[in-house]
């Protein structure tokens, strides 16, 4: 499915390429392999600009192009490496260093060499500046063990360096700052499935060779080459999904505190509506649309004096952008909006979080298909907005002093990113284009209903999408739409032809970054080790289509799989496996014993985040308190008995290394009051849902009470599900 923009742009493309092999008088007295572009001709004639060849040209230089071309060069081929823009290496290497993967032993090959590099890096006491290395340690799902023999955190200019000093280690030439002419830069044969023959860029300059693969986070030469793609989100009954398309009732992750107004004037309607609201009603849940989820920049902060750089006021700051955050925090909102992950060297990778946070929601509709010189100006924008934010957020007085002061005492690092003043170009592309191949990876796979019979490594994210847009809800107060958030399922590997096109399209050219995925399904498979992965296997299966003499989509699998075992890639889940899941991984209350009390019916101050993020839970999700505002978080849970006796009392959580290993749980109960302590890190022991906080003396004329905090706790809390059992009359 395509929305229909794509599908008319797919169909003028076609016309085009037709009309430039029947009409132009020098093409038609070619070869069968001869260039469909006059573009280059006329070029070659003007500026007579240079050619080179390899055997596999791979244009984009993200973290998937990179591993691409490692691997080329290990086995046998020449490459050159193509970066369209003045930065190397995309997210890995532009703020993205706490390493998002769900599960690090699905990740092998140069991936995992990549991570162990960076242990290695780090192993160096000289590499240790801002921080002695036995104060630094990694949380969450990147943290590593002392005995790990890879590392998931690092710092942006570290995963430069170890990228640079590869490419040098086997000679691959890299061409920076050169932009593909996009209107008529490719040259195809005339065949069906046709074969890039050459790809020229706006300079003139023009890169031959047998195989091409798409690295870009764009898609650009996937779109210029003709290969079906389509751009948002898909409706639900494309692909029989039930979590694409439109979603206002499962967006309660990242939601503004109820009561917002969205209205420049409060409470008049017509005055209008704040910056970047839609007026319109989202359409129907599960309805496709145009829109992809919203872009941020990763930002590197530090908190060390001699290397930070204090919050200014950006010029062409506009207070008006952050009345909704202004007002969000007047509404009760006490939490800092940001994801702070701690990076070596007190350094961090900052991301979006909560209701009104680093994402620019909305306002990158038409990036996917924009000109260069708009995307520029997207990324500009966002720049401006998010630098607004950090400077509102330590500095307007509207904002909570207790959050000023945490957002100023970080800024932007003077050894990172030195040319934007801490500031980097690589805006966090969460998705653009994705092919639309043979096979399209949807999130019956990533939920395990449906297998592939190809695979070229593995996924292992929950099912991702930030959200995609901000309205006015039936009540009048602001909401954002779009976020789904479901996981607890393995690792599931991807198929061979969704990096690859169509039979009948490009039969020299794969496409390891925007793959053949739903909506849905993409949101779990963008991971940067997995684009290493497929980076690697696109690579392996160029060189040896090359070497069978075949098209990239007759390789032989067999022998495709033979060289990505080899080299270490992981290709099957063997550990134990969950059953196929469902959309949501919760336990129905009602299959539990005893009463079972669930977070919807708990009295919150705070645990305002909602998840389905980590297995097992009960009901339609958990909540956290984001690890922040210690000590200002409670849910309470109240409870009056029918029968007076002894009861166990279970406490339900999902475990999970970022979680917190002393959370305060206080139990009134008939006899008086008692006081434990749970390290929700630990796996629970019933079930591995709940664990036993012991049994009391309940009394049919007394309610009873547990409450949990996050006062002094050291990581996530969550809040789930109490169960009451009665064991004793």
């Amino acid at each position: 499915m395509k929305s229909r923009s794509v599908r008319v742009r797919t169909v003028l493309l076609g016309a085009v390429l037709g009309i430039l092999v029947l009409c132009d008088p020098v093409i038609a007295g070619t070869s069968s392999d001869s260039p469909v572009s006059a573009h280059s001709l006329s070029h070659a004639q003007a500026r007579q600009p240079s050619r080179r060849s390899a055997d596999v040209i791979i244009y984009g230089g993200t973290s998937g192009g990179i591993a691409a071309a490692i691997q080329t060069r290990r086995m046998g081929k020449s490459v050159i490496l193509i970066e369209p823009s003045g930065h190397l290496g995309g997210l890995t290497t532009g703020g993205l260093g706490q390493t998002d993967i769900g599960n690090k032993a699905a990740i092998g090959g140069i991936s995992r060499e990549f991570y162990r590099r960076v242990r290695q890096f780090y192993q160096q006491a000289d590499a240790w500046r801002w921080q002695a290395r036995e104060d630094y340690r990694s949380i969450g799902q990147s943290a590593s063990s002392p005995d790990e023999e890879t590392l998931w955190t690092f710092e942006p200019h570290v995963a430069a360096k170890i990228y640079e000093q590869w490419l040098r280690e086997l000679e691959i030439p890299v061409v920076m700052n050169q932009r593909l002419d996009r209107q008529t830069g490719v040259a195809l044969t005339r065949s069906i499935p046709w074969r890039i023959v050459a790809i020229t860029m706006e300079s003139g300059e023009t890169y031959q060779g047998q195989m091409f693969i798409d690295a870009t986070y764009e898609g650009d030469l996937l779109a210029a080459a003709g290969v079906h793609y389509t751009v948002g989100r898909e409706a639900n009954d494309v692909y029989g999904e039930t979590l694409n398309g439109v979603q206002t009732q499962r967006a309660i992750h990242h939601q503004f505190v109820p009561g917002v107004d969205p209205f420049v004037v409060p409470g008049d309607r017509s005055s209008g509506l704040l910056p970047f609201i839609e007026a319109a009603a989202p359409e129907a849940d599960g309805t496709g649309d145009h829109r992809v989820q919203a872009y941020c920049f990763r930002m590197c902060m530090t908190d060390h004096p001699e290397n930070r750089i204090p919050w200014i006021k950006p010029e062409g700051y506009q207070e008006q952008w952050y009345e909704l955050l202004l007002r969000n925090f007047e509404a009760g909102e006490r939490r800092v909006p940001l994801s702070i992950g701690l990076m070596p060297n007190r350094k961090t990778d900052t991301n979006n979080n909560f209701g009104f946070s680093t994402d620019f929601i909305g306002q990158n509709y038409d990036y996917p298909e924009a000109s260069y010189e708009r995307r520029e100006e997207i990324v500009r924008q966002h720049r401006l907005y998010q630098q607004g934010l950090m400077w509102t957020l330590a500095n307007h007085p509207r904002v909570p002093e207790e959050i000023r002061t945490e957002v100023a005492r970080w800024g932007m690092c003077r050894d990172e990113f030195l040319e934007g003043q801490g500031w980097q170009d690589q805006l966090y592309i969460r998705e653009a284009r994705r092919m639309v191949g043979d096979l399209v990876m949807t999130q019956h796979h990533c939920q395990g209903r449906e297998q592939v019979e190809d695979p070229v490594g593995l996924a292992a994210y929950t099912m991702d999408s930030h959200h995609v847009r901000r309205h006015v809800d039936v009540d009048g107060f602001v909401r954002n739409e779009g976020d789904v958030q479901v996981g607890g399922f393995s690792p599931y590997p991807i198929g061979y032809r969704a990096i690859v096109p169509r039979a009948d399209q490009c039969s020299n050219l794969v496409v390891p970054v925007c793959l053949s995925a739903s909506h849905m399904a993409f949101g779990s498979i963008r991971m940067e080790p997995v684009f290493m992965v497929l980076g690697q296997s696109g690579a392996t299966a160029a060189v040896l289509a090359i070497e069978q003499a075949v098209a990239v989509q007759d390789v032989d699998r067999d022998k495709l799989r033979e060289r990505l075992v080899a080299d270490g890639t992981v290709l099957e889940w063997t550990k134990p496996a969950a059953a196929p899941a469902s959309d949501s991984a919760g336990i129905d209350p009602a299959t539990l014993a005893g009463t079972v009390i669930d977070d919807p019916r708990a009295e919150c101050v705070g645990f305002e985040t909602h998840s389905t993020s980590t297995p097992r839970f009960v009901g339609p999700s958990y909540r956290h308190d984001g690890n922040a505002g210690k000590g200002q978080q409670s849910a309470t849970f109240r409870w009056q008995p029918d029968v007076t006796g002894r009861y166990e009392l279970r406490l339900s959580y999902s475990s999970h290394p970022n979680r917190a290993t002393n959370v305060p749980v206080s139990i009134r109960h008939a006899k008086g009051g008692t006081a434990v302590t749970v390290n929700q890190q630990r796996r629970p022991p019933i079930d591995g849902l709940a664990v036993s906080l012991g049994k009391f003396h309940l009394d049919a004329k007394q309610p009873a009470e547990v409450q949990i905090t996050n006062r002094g706790t050291d990581g996530y809390v969550i809040v789930d599900a109490v169960q009451w059992i009665l064991v004793d009359e």
